[in-house]
């Protein structure tokens, strides 16, 4: 289980295919991958630089991945995430999830993205055509986060 926080790009596809290539047992990978995006709510975007706290992020994700490890069965866990400078279409986050079947990497893939949105210390800050902006939590982060309590 690998969780890294680092300003370098990353290549999505060489993630994914070094999830199944540690483990031949692996009959399913799930992997998400976010982008930065040249618009958000109604707004152009060029661009955003992403904050951490480091240490206390690292710990955060590290949470996470225990838990979702104790949910589901899975052979390979990966959290990537970006921080610093970066540019709409470059990559920002990968998650990826192994397991020896399906549904457990799809569950976990979406409850790591969920409580990463809602529990990891990340601020954005956007670079808008009306100046720079923070972006701020969405509620529906958080009611997708809850969906996993119980």
């Amino acid at each position: 289980m690998t969780i890294r926080v680092q300003p370098a790009a990353f290549d999505p596809g060489a993630e994914l295919n070094a999830m199944h290539a540690a483990n031949v047992g692996v009959g399913a990978v799930v992997g998400f991958v976010g982008y930065v995006r040249d618009f958000n709510d109604g707004r152009e975007v060029g661009g955003m630089f992403l904050e951490h706290y480091a240490g206390m992020t690292e710990k955060a994700l590290a949470k996470i991945e225990v838990e979702a490890n104790q949910r589901w069965p899975l052979l390979r866990l990966e959290i990537l995430h970006r921080i610093g400078r970066l540019e709409p279409g470059e990559p920002i986050v990968f998650v990826g999830a192994a397991s020896a079947h399906r549904q457990a990497a799809f569950d976990a893939c979406n409850f790591v993205m969920d409580y990463l949105k809602t529990r990891a210390p990340f601020w954005k800050k956007e670079d808008t055509t009306d100046g720079p902006r923070w972006v701020e939590g969405r509620c529906s982060d958080q009611a997708a986060a809850e969906r996993w309590k119980g």
